[in-house]
């Protein structure tokens, strides 16, 4: 079974013990300008004020989503079980939905994870030691280099592929096998690719699984191997959606969080404080 149909269970547990919150609103960013690196993301609103994130530079989808029907009302619950379908647009929106609910569940039992004490997801940069990535992540490559450390960056675009010595990009994700550490953007999860990726880091001690959008309930991913989630913890939700609805920074409106097993109650547990 694939991580989304995994996470579904935890989801319906929610909605036995309380009535889950519907849909408040969509928040769109503005069309992406060249050269920043804000505008990458939509929040879904709850009633109850509770966020979920989403990737929407994948493909068309950020007009797409500006010209879809609005979503106002629609149940949280059944808009998540659209992950699976083919279309990129409900895909998003499910995933967002995903994300929400289990900002809810966590709210309501007064969790809040860790907070990040880096910016490299938990991994130990050593000398010498090529760490695996998924997906290019331009501000820390020269800082994990500088470290001393080399990476393998698994990549789907074929101009991207090369081998300085120090930084070695290609498409064949199989290479990812011979990692002690891998580091994964949350995309993986909405381009329903991490089962995949994640068969060939079975060998990795660690696998750090970061970005704004990364949510959903931890359990399933933890069971999958991940060994850390860093995901961004939204604590002003008023001002950070008026950032993003504006284009503006949002970082002094979230934390980014480090979640690891030892860290995490479980989602059983959560249920019960809730």
């Amino acid at each position: 079974m694939s991580w989304s149909t995994d996470a579904q269970a935890p989801l319906a547990q929610m909605a036995t013990r309380r009535p889950l919150p519907r849909v408040r609103r969509l928040h769109l960013p503005p069309p992406p300008v060249a050269g920043r690196e804000r505008g990458e993301f939509c929040a879904l609103e709850l009633d109850d004020g509770s966020l979920g994130l989403a990737y929407v530079l994948l493909g068309d989808t950020l007009p797409r989503l500006r010209a879809a029907p609005s979503v106002k009302g629609a149940d949280a619950l059944a808009l998540s079980r659209e992950f699976d379908g083919g279309d990129p647009v409900r895909r998003t929106l499910a995933f967002a939905a995903i994300n929400a609910l289990t900002r809810c569940l966590f709210d309501r039992a007064g969790y809040e994870p860790p907070r990040s004490a880096d910016s490299f997801g938990g991994l130990d940069a050593r000398a010498g030691e090529t760490l695996g990535m998924i997906g290019y992540f331009a501000p820390l490559v020269d800082r994990l280099v500088a470290r001393g450390a080399k990476l393998l960056v698994v990549e789907l675009r074929e101009d991207l592929v090369r081998d300085d010595g120090t930084v070695r990009v290609t498409t064949d994700a199989a290479e990812l096998s011979r990692c002690r550490q891998v580091l994964a953007t949350g995309t993986l999860m909405l381009n329903d690719s991490l089962d995949r990726m994640l068969a060939f880091c079975r060998g990795a001690e660690r696998v750090s699984l970061v970005g704004p959008s990364v949510g959903g309930p931890p359990d399933p991913l933890f069971t999958r191997g991940v060994t850390l989630l860093g995901g961004h913890w939204v604590h002003d939700i008023p001002g950070f959606v008026d950032a993003l609805r504006a284009g503006e920074p949002t970082g002094a409106l979230a934390f980014k969080s480090s979640l690891v097993r030892a860290d995490y109650p479980g989602w059983d547990a959560l249920l019960r404080r809730a």
